[in-house]
């Protein structure tokens, strides 16, 4: 593509006409650039991404797909990212810049100017490029118009938004946006040289004969768009590809600076471990002297060497086992065998995400890459408040600047011109290029939400990019069991993908479903006659592998020894009741873990019991704190009662109860000697109990106290007099009726001493066989509540018939036959999709919700951050004539909460919300100016960090967070 000392040859020998050809413009100057240099840049920039920046894995797919293999399948890739903008050839792009359409006016290329051409809106560029490519292909090599769809719609797509039918033929209809009709051959001349010289210079031209007899699958169409797009966005950046005059002029020369400037991070290449899992998981995880591989790490590592080719794994084992270890263990084989380039690890929540992310860094600082491997990856953390984490931070802040990330024609023209910072001591790399909402998720390695998965399943704008990011990992799910109907839908779609691209799946559950697990392999690996061993398999902890075209299989680990026999009892929900119960066996110190289904009973219940036990003995955590102060408490929590090994001096809080809403359900490291809990879906109890007696403190627990020796679980949040059992309003509201009375009642053996350990739990033993049951269809219960379960059970399967069907309004089709092209692949799509409110759709099925930074203005009229944030980050002075510095303005960023739903269920009573804090911003903070700030609504406290809103009373306390009460 070069000639000899770097000499440009894309533009040499081409008509004056189609060197006049323009493809962009700089608004601020005079600079352009000719179609037939971004055609030269984006072809070479295909061509470095395919050999340094793609993993072998999707390499290998878009191989199979093709009759040369590897060689042809870089070939398409270039001359598909050569091609990609050929629609700017035509009067409807190009009478945009008078000037630049005199000069084409000149060399004989007439078109009317742009406020004469009322249609040009039916011949988007994209759309018009699909459907040259198209007549180009038949014309000149005689394919047959269906064959040409699935090649030409890479360029149709490249915008986000592959064309529709509708869209087609309404172009078709008007053709003379394509080629005035006063000089029509002259433009097809054009269209027909650019197009030949790219073929030319792509040694493509002898692979059309084969490719017209190739039945593109969907996947492969999909992976090939992602790629064009990155290597449009990145051709597209004029600090790396300078417009004209100016710049290197030679290919190579032009190519190999804006490569150096770049700076891209290669994909991991993944060696498998040779040694046993015992020095494996020493190597990985800095294992504490004296810790032991578990069985299920031990069996989930031979499975994953066992299996034939990398597929599905679904570990299911009881809290504390070392799933995640487990995991990342199987992904590295995994990722060996099959060519994955990276792993990105699924959480339910921000928290957990952010929980994840270091775990995710040590890591990969412990892995070995192949001589090959640079030793530095990327990394990212995907949710939307992944800039003000620490540990994200502290890689951007570690190092040194690459280029600008600006596209000025494409979709994401808001560049984040903020310097690249590169981790040198540790080769992690947040790179400048690789972030934000549409691009972070290509970084090789990554934690984050669910969400930024189920995306995947969202029909929105440039889809294809989001499944190129993933299609070259392996895929790490936790908490499975924490999703409900309607985000199952979106991650069953997911799995279909997945399954399809060959992307190595891990999913992770203590409590899933059997159920569940058949319609996790059934989506990745395709329904088989097996599906039902799958659901039918009891034992536990249990491992079942899947592949597509092979019948899966399970794996039963041994036990590993560790376990608990908790005593379980109705309680009472009565305040008086349980301070008392508390009084009495903390009598001797202990710590106790109160878990209420909703921050209202979180807050009554912690006054209720700071009044009889004292405030000192009472802490609350739940997730309507500040994000600052949330991170705080789960800290505090963690310091407080983690491993043993973790707590400071091995000294625990002598007496403390903690109440807490669900946030300690899920990867949090905590352990109490007492739980009470709010009756919930049987999954979640588990998990809390899961959080009782959960490290070895002592010989037989003999280091606490000698009452709390024996793990004891009293269950409230319902009126147990009642036939069946009447659950408190909330928990219906949250958990609804079928699923807690169905806990419930599986529960019932245990309360009453019938079952066959009496009132004990065995854990784990007990996990499976109560999950199982309660999410099964089995009766349960005594005969006299069977009208109300019944009921209940109605009442669940039309929500869940509902979900459903609310789900497919944005829900991504499965593949399609091979050769079938993407046209309408998301048609009537959500535009962009995103992580925030803000989003035109959320694959979360949740009510509307709120969220506000929150400061606070003294008596004085001043305005400030919060009082009491850490780390002498409170009560700093705020200008608000004039956008914060970037110090005060990430404080205040951070100082985020969502409103509850008080606040935010009623439409009207969220206007009247929105209403009041819009009149109450600072418009300095809404500008350019203040990035972190602009666009957000600010929720001002007055010096006793109160305020009236909506004509609710609103408190935060930094012991209690956000308080709500009705106005008197």
């Amino acid at each position: 593509m070069t000639g000899n000392g770097g000499r440009t040859v894309w533009g040499d020998g081409l008509s004056g006409a189609a060197r006049a050809v323009w493809a962009k413009s700089d608004f601020d100057a005079d600079g352009w650039l000719p179609l037939w240099r971004h055609m030269g840049d984006s072809a070479a920039v295909a061509g470095k991404l395919w050999d340094e920046w793609l993993p072998a894995q999707v390499r290998t797919l878009i191989a199979d797909a093709l009759p040369g293999g590897a060689e042809d399948a870089r070939r398409l890739a270039v001359w598909a990212a050569a091609t990609h903008d050929i629609g700017k050839a035509t009067p409807a792009f190009a009478c945009q810049v008078d000037s630049l359409a005199d000069a084409m006016r000149a060399e004989g290329l007439g078109m009317a100017s742009k406020p004469r051409m009322a249609d040009r809106s039916l011949a988007p560029h994209a759309l018009a490029g699909q459907e040259l490519i198209q007549q180009w292909l038949m014309g000149r090599h005689g394919w047959p118009r269906p064959a040409t769809t699935q090649f030409a719609i890479i360029a149709g797509g490249h915008h986000g938004v592959p064309p529709s039918q509708s869209g087609i033929k309404a172009l078709v209809d008007h053709r003379a946006l394509l080629a005035s009709r006063d000089c029509k051959e002259r433009w097809r001349a054009v269209q027909t040289e650019l197009l030949d010289r790219a073929a030319h210079l792509c040694a493509a031209s002898e692979r059309f004969d084969a490719w017209s007899r190739v039945k593109l699958p969907q996947p492969v169409q999909v992976l090939l768009t992602g790629l064009v797009i990155v290597a449009d966005w990145i051709a597209s950046n004029p600090d790396l590809f300078p417009y004209f005059p100016g710049g290197p002029s030679g290919d190579r020369e032009r190519i190999d600076a804006a490569w150096r400037g770049l700076d891209l991070p290669p994909p991991w290449v993944a060696v498998e471990p040779e040694e046993g899992p015992d020095d494996v998981f020493a190597a990985r995880f800095d294992l504490p002297e004296g810790a032991r591989v578990r069985p299920v790490q031990r069996d989930a590592v031979a499975v994953a060497r066992d299996m034939a080719r990398p597929g599905l794994m679904i570990i299911e084992a009881p809290m504390g086992e070392g799933k995640t270890e487990a995991a990342l263990a199987v992904a590295e084989i995994y990722a060996a065998r099959s060519g994955a380039g990276g792993c990105y690890v699924a959480l339910p929540t921000m928290a957990t995400g952010n929980a994840m992310f270091p775990r995710l860094l040590e890591w990969l600082r412990h892995l070995t890459d192949a001589p090959e491997g640079s030793g530095a990856h990327s990394v990212f953390l995907a949710h939307s408040k992944a800039a003000l984490n620490k540990d994200f931070a502290g890689l951007k802040r570690a190092g040194r600047a690459t280029a600008a990330d600006v596209d000025r024609d494409g979709p994401d023209r808001a560049a984040d011109h903020r310097a690249d910072e590169r981790a040198t001591a540790t080769t992690l790399v947040a790179h400048q290029w690789l972030r934000g909402r549409k691009k972070g998720m290509l970084a090789s390695f990554a934690a984050g939400t669910i969400d930024q998965l189920l995306f995947a399943g969202l029909k929105s704008r440039h889809l294809a990019m989001r499944h190129l990011a993933i299609a070259g990992k392996v895929v790490v799910i936790d908490e499975a069991h924490a999703y409900d109907t309607y985000m199952n839908s979106y991650l069953d779609r997911v799995l279909t993908w997945l399954g399809r691209y060959g992307v190595p799946v891990v999913v992770l559950s203590a409590t899933l479903p059997a159920e569940r697990r058949r319609e996790l392999v059934d989506a990745y690996a395709g329904e088989s006659e097996q599906s039902a061993a799958v659901a039918a398999a009891r034992g536990y902890p249990v491992i079942t592998a899947a592949a597509t075209d092979e019948a899966p299989r399970t794996a039963f680990p041994a036990a590993s020894g560790r376990g608990a026999s908790v005593q379980v009892e109705r309680f009472d929900d009565d305040l008086g009741a349980l301070a008392d119960r508390l009084a009495e066996d903390l009598a001797d110190g202990g710590c106790a873990l109160v878990v209420r289904n909703t921050v209202r009973r979180v807050h009554e219940t912690a006054q209720y019991l700071r009044g009889r036990l004292g405030g000192d003995a009472v802490t609350v955590a739940h997730a309507r704190f500040l994000d600052l102060d949330r991170a705080d408490n789960d800290a505090a929590l963690l310091r407080a009662f983690g491993p043993p090994e973790k707590v400071p001096h091995g000294q625990r809080p002598r007496r403390r109860v903690v109440v807490a809403g669900q946030v300690v359900e899920q990867s949090l490291d905590v352990d109490f000697d007492l739980l009470v809990t709010d009756l919930a879906p049987i999954d979640l109890l588990l998990q809390r109990m899961g959080r009782l007696h959960r490290h070895a403190r002592g010989d037989g627990q003999s280091d606490r106290p000698e009452r709390l020796r024996a793990a004891r679980c009293l269950i409230t949040g319902a009126d147990w007099d009642t036939v069946p059992p009447t659950p408190v309003k909330g928990s219906q509201l949250v958990y609804r009726p079928h699923a807690l009375l169905r806990s419930a009642a599986v529960l019932a053996p245990h309360f009453d001493g019938t079952a066959e350990s009496g009132t004990a739990v065995l854990l784990p033993d007990a996990i499976s066989p109560l999950v199982q049951t309660a999410y099964g269809d089995v009766p349960v219960g005594p005969d006299t509540w069977r009208d109300a379960m019944a009921a209940a059970a109605r009442a669940h399967e039309k929500e869940q018939a509902e979900s459903r069907e609310k789900a497919e309004a944005f829900l991504l089709g499965k593949t399609a036959r091979d050769g079938r092209a993407l046209i309408g692949w998301v048609d009537a799509g959500v535009g962009d999709a995103d992580e925030t409110r803000g989003g035109s759709a959320q694959v979360r099925d949740t009510r509307e919700s709120l969220e506000v930074l929150v400061v606070q203005r003294r008596a004085d009229g001043a305005v400030t951050t919060m009082p009491d944030l850490s780390e002498e980050r409170g009560g700093l002075e705020l200008p608000t004539e004039a956008a914060p510095p970037n110090r005060l303005a990430t404080i205040v960023a951070s100082s985020g909460l969502r409103l509850p739903p008080q606040l935010t269920y009623n439409p009207a009573v969220l206007d009247t919300v929105i209403k009041e804090l819009e009149a109450e911003c600072f418009d300095a903070w809404q500008t350019k100016e203040s990035p972190w700030l602009a666009g957000q609504l600010v929720l001002v406290l007055d010096e006793d960090c109160r305020t009236r809103l909506a004509g609710f009373d609103v408190h935060y306390t930094r012991s209690d967070g956000l308080k709500v009460h009705n106005a008197e």
